[in-house]
């Protein structure tokens, strides 16, 4: 689907999920600080770096990097002109460029100039298609430097439907727990359902999408954090 057909085209819709996300995303801060632990470990030493964000939202991932405090410079690019102006008020002081451009823009068009240390993605991949997230990990591998890094925050289908019933009832247990700690409240089951709209969500196995890096030609794959359907994983080039 393209994006300006999907929901995340309605402003409303997308500010709404982002006031709502540390509900809605399990560990969403937890898991910002890991990719922002493999960043300094891997990737920041010191040198000016390269950084690329697809499907950022608000850019609240990139800022998180970004403040890591490197020499580094970032582009960002998301199919919501919305969401880039909020990344830009996040990110005044730092060198970001923002780009208007979806995923499907992104895979079939020379958008970007390449040469990036790292790509991250956060919550977004899962719209695509098996054959576009193909098509967008080779995009994603061409993009890179030599020894640069892919990190992808995202959920993930179980292996098995016994196994999947469980991870959506520790969601649900996540997110009742969030609600009674903010003091709010609000049928957790229709985010379920959200999720569970094959008009809008397509997500695969881990294994499979950790099969499609290895067949983009990355190197050194692995999961690097997985609690239900949400998982962080990634590769070298």
């Amino acid at each position: 689907m393209e994006f300006d057909k999907s929901k995340w085209a309605d402003t409303d819709f997308s500010r709404d999920y982002l006031d709502k996300a540390e509900i809605y995303i399990v560990e969403r801060s937890r898991m910002f600080s890991i990719v922002k632990s493999f960043y300094q470990h891997f990737v920041n030493h010191g040198k000016p770096v390269n950084l690329l964000e697809l499907g950022s939202g608000d850019g609240a991932l990139t800022h998180e990097l970004l403040r890591a405090g490197s020499a580094a410079r970032a582009v960002v690019v998301d199919g919501s002109m919305d969401m880039l102006n909020k990344a830009e008020a996040r990110m005044r002081e730092f060198d970001v460029q923002f780009v208007h451009c979806s995923f499907e823009e992104f895979i079939r068009e020379e958008r970007l100039p390449g040469g990036f240390d790292m790509v991250v993605s956060s919550l977004a991949i899962h719209h695509l298609t098996m054959d576009e997230k193909s098509a967008l990990f080779n995009k994603i591998y061409q993009t890179l430097t030599t020894g640069g890094y892919f990190v992808n925050i995202d959920v993930v289908i179980a292996p098995s439907d016994s196994i999947e019933n469980w991870y959506m009832e520790i969601w649900k247990d996540w997110m009742r727990a969030k609600q009674a700690a903010l003091g709010v409240n609000g049928p957790v089951e229709n985010i379920i359902e959200r999720y569970k709209d094959l008009e809008e969500n397509k997500p695969d196995t881990l294994d499979c999408q950790l099969g499609m890096l290895k067949n983009a030609g990355f190197k050194e794959i692995d999961c690097y954090y997985k609690y239900g359907i949400f998982t962080i994983f990634g590769g070298r080039k």
